[in-house]
């Protein structure tokens, strides 16, 4: 009896032990709900911020591109009430008010990034509970649109997208920092750090070839044409025919990468110079003299009778001018820009010849630029030469160009017959200051001969002086340029009232220094021949340009 008596009371002595030892391990292992709760609103978190990117310059070190310190702001939902949300209007787009008007989940969520300093401030003075400010680095444009589609923009994130923010993000970009965040149970932030992922060497620059005073009188320039003649799209290429580089490049419209809205735009976003293709018209034809010279297919001094309408096959071609010129020469059929006397030409040369001599001028081909979304244009193959094709060919019409394709082909015959690859970067650095990659001249292919060359430099001077260029002609500078007026494609069909106004050229006629190729595209209002609306636009230029150096001239004196 006391046996059992006696194993039961171990019993019950181990037992309290046990409920003893479960209520110890239940304290330690599964804390009260009340203080997992409070510890829950105590947390780190890892959130990757924008770091430095690196510097874009232009040739004479003037920052372009930057990053500068900005606002951003977060939304911790264990400490957001949804009912302040609308206290955000006004200040935050209405889709980000009404997302945070809502139950939001987990414990991150961003409010605003990069803001600007005026809403940065007004959402602090609001100082509502759950919105917290992170400081990270933004990329700025200080000169706004200036060269916009050729410097390109940035995702939020400061990963290049377009232009050379895109073809060199691999030497611009700056992995992200983190900032560690740490906060009380109260939602105050305890601690704040920050480290990088960067693997070290730093990042690096990019120092361009564009002179921003040439490119800020192009642009405006550019704008005035556009509006005076209600044109749909514009483009103005600047470049030196000696070495191939950019000195400006402008496309209209034109767009603020600093505004992202803007960018949603694409017809504002592509740059005309690079991305766009149109039929160049009559500032072709100083190209296709080039190839029927080389070739021997013409006399220099040759006559050919021009009259007002001439058959061609399945086709017709005509004058501009409502009259025809009789007996022209071959530099004359170029002053005056005889569309009969040029479809003759075109005739004399074999269409293979032909394409053969344009593919070496770079048509039909990309051009090799330090830039993303070149066009290669269009340049039907010989087999496709039939009926009238050669002589619309011959006007500059049945072909498709860019306007960085047509300035590099006024730059052969300017500098005397190369042609040179163009470039519009002159240097990149890393963050060492190692030169990873540097611009300078590449010569393609000899196009013309110095003879023809020459010939053509002469003739293209009397289109300036005494033929359809007349309207550019400035007293004590010699220019040499050719009009160009072409009718516009859709759908295989030119449509009425649709032109193109261009106006190409260089100067001084003998040893040039520059070459400048204006595009007007789809003027509206009743003009559009290129003398009358392209060629003012040059003169213009060339014109501030002259200012510009003659401020310089007074600069080195004093």
């Amino acid at each position: 009896m006391f046996k059992r008596f006696g194993g039961f009371h171990w019993i019950l002595v181990f037992a309290c032990f046990g409920v003893l030892a479960w209520r110890v391990a239940s304290l330690q292992l599964l804390p009260d709900p009340r203080v997992q709760r409070q510890s829950q609103r105590q947390y780190w978190n890892h959130v990757p911020v924008s770091t430095n990117r690196g510097v874009i310059y232009d040739k004479n070190g003037n920052a372009l591109a930057l990053s500068v310190p900005a606002s951003s702001f977060f939304i911790d939902p264990a400490f957001w009430d949804p009912a302040n949300g609308q206290k955000l209007a006004g200040i935050l787009p209405q889709d980000t008010v009404r997302s945070v008007s809502s139950q939001l989940k987990g414990r991150f969520t961003w409010l605003a990034r990069k803001t600007d300093q005026k809403t940065a401030e007004a959402i602090r003075s609001l100082g509502l509970k759950g919105i917290y400010e992170l400081h990270e680095k933004k990329r700025l444009y200080p000169n706004k649109s200036l060269l916009a589609h050729v410097i390109g923009f940035c995702d939020v994130d400061d990963k290049g997208l377009s232009g050379i923010e895109l073809v060199w993000d691999r030497v611009l970009y700056s992995p992200p920092g983190v900032r560690v965040l740490a906060k009380e149970s109260s939602g105050k932030t305890l601690d704040v750090t920050a480290f990088s992922e960067s693997a070290g060497g730093g990042i690096g620059s990019v120092n361009l070839t564009v002179d921003s005073r040439i490119q800020f009188i192009v642009e405006r320039r550019l704008n005035e044409g556009i509006a005076e003649h209600g044109a749909k799209w514009g483009s103005i290429v600047c470049l030196d025919p000696n070495s191939g580089a950019v000195l400006a490049m402008a496309s209209w419209p034109s767009f603020d990468p600093n505004d992202r809205k803007e960018l949603a735009n694409l017809k504002k976003i592509v740059n005309n110079s690079i991305g766009r293709t149109y039929e160049p018209g009559s500032t072709f034809k100083p190209v296709i003299l080039g190839v029927a010279l080389e070739r021997g297919s013409i006399g220099k001094n040759e006559v050919f009778n021009c009259p007002y309408r001439i058959k061609v096959a399945d086709g017709h071609v005509s004058e501009a001018e409502n009259r025809g010129y009789g007996k022209l020469s071959v530099p004359e059929i170029l002053v005056k820009s005889s569309n009969t006397g040029m479809a003759q030409i075109g005739l004399r040369v074999k269409a293979a010849d032909m394409y053969s001599g344009l593919r070496e001028w770079g048509f039909g081909k990309t051009v090799e630029i330090e830039l993303n979304g070149m066009e290669s244009g269009l340049l039907a193959t010989p087999e496709q030469w039939r009926g009238v094709v050669p002589s619309n060919i011959a006007i500059g019409q049945g072909l498709a160009v860019t306007p960085l394709h047509l300035a590099s082909a006024i730059g052969a015959i300017a500098n005397g017959g190369d042609l040179l690859r163009p470039f519009i970067v002159s240097e990149v650095r890393d963050g060492g200051g190692d030169v990873l990659y540097a611009g300078g001249r590449h010569m393609l292919r000899e196009v013309l001969s110095r003879e023809t060359a020459q010939w053509l430099r002469s003739s293209l001077r009397d289109v300036v002086r005494k033929g359809t260029g007349r309207s550019a002609d400035i007293p004590g500078i010699e220019l040499a340029a050719k009009t160009g007026t072409a009718q516009v494609a859709e759908r295989g069909e030119y449509m009425k009232g649709k032109w193109v106004a261009s106006f190409g050229g260089f100067w001084p006629v003998e040893k040039a220094q520059y070459v400048l190729l204006v595009v007007i595209g789809e003027p509206s209002k009743g003009k559009y021949y290129g003398g009358v609306v392209a060629a003012p636009v040059f003169r213009r230029i060339v014109e501030d340009m002259m200012q510009i150096g003659l401020t310089a001239a007074i600069e080195r004196v004093g």
